[in-house]
């Protein structure tokens, strides 16, 4: 299925944001991190993302899921959002991008 120029930029839009939050115990975005499972957007710019934590025990388990769905909701186009945390598959280090591994010295 072919997206539209709009829902492309909308998920640009959504990527940016999510690359402006910090995992607060490692000084890395969630996005570059491997936080982020899935982004999912509808023909209404309806947002559904789901993502995990590096662990189930995470200190910030119940205020990062909040502070993705309130900065999404922040993007003017955005009609609603759905935040689904989920640790199926569990987070693991090979879900980071090269660049934070990079920047953890794990390459």
């Amino acid at each position: 299925m072919e997206k539209n120029q709009n829902s492309c930029s909308l998920e640009d839009k959504i990527i940016s944001t999510l690359k402006n939050i910090y995992d607060p115990e490692i000084s890395i975005d969630i996005y570059e991190l491997g936080l982020i499972y899935d982004i999912q957007i509808s023909s209404k710019n309806n947002v559904k993302i789901i993502m995990t934590l590096t662990s189930p025990n995470c200190p910030v388990i119940d205020n990062l899921p909040m502070e993705v769905k309130q900065k999404i909701e922040c993007i003017k186009t955005v009609k609603k959002v759905d935040v689904i945390l989920t640790f199926d598959p569990p987070w693991s280090k090979e879900f980071m991008s090269e660049e934070a591994r990079l920047e953890l010295g794990l390459l």
